[in-house]
């Protein structure tokens, strides 16, 4: 039952942090703009890493079972390397152009 709880909790906490944060603050009423551009990045930034935190803390301190200990840190390696691309995705770091070109490619062919 734990085990159902930790992914079911991680899962609905990285759909928001994914799917949520960017649609509600790309909303606009008329021209006006719900939340800015960095207002939605530290949202994004902040949930990652409270969700990483808050698995390791979860298996330090909450969870009693190895193998629900193992797949906290599971889930906190996957919120870090998420925040890790995220970040390195607004430095500028990495781009998604190759994706694009794919993308247009595929389109063109079919």
């Amino acid at each position: 039952m734990q085990k159902f709880f930790i992914i079911a909790a991680n899962s609905v906490t990285l759909a928001l942090l994914l799917i949520g944060i960017p649609a509600v603050t790309g909303r606009r009423l008329g021209n006006w703009e719900l939340l800015s551009v960095p207002a939605s990045r530290m949202l994004t930034f902040w949930g990652l890493a409270l969700a990483a935190a808050g698995n390791g803390v979860a298996a330090l301190i909450l969870v009693k079972g190895r193998k629900d200990r193992k797949l906290c840190w599971e889930w906190a390696a996957v919120f870090a390397a998420l925040f890790g691309v995220e970040y390195a995705f607004v430095c500028g770091w990495v781009n998604f152009h190759w994706l694009q070109r794919a993308l247009r490619w595929l389109q063109k062919h079919f």
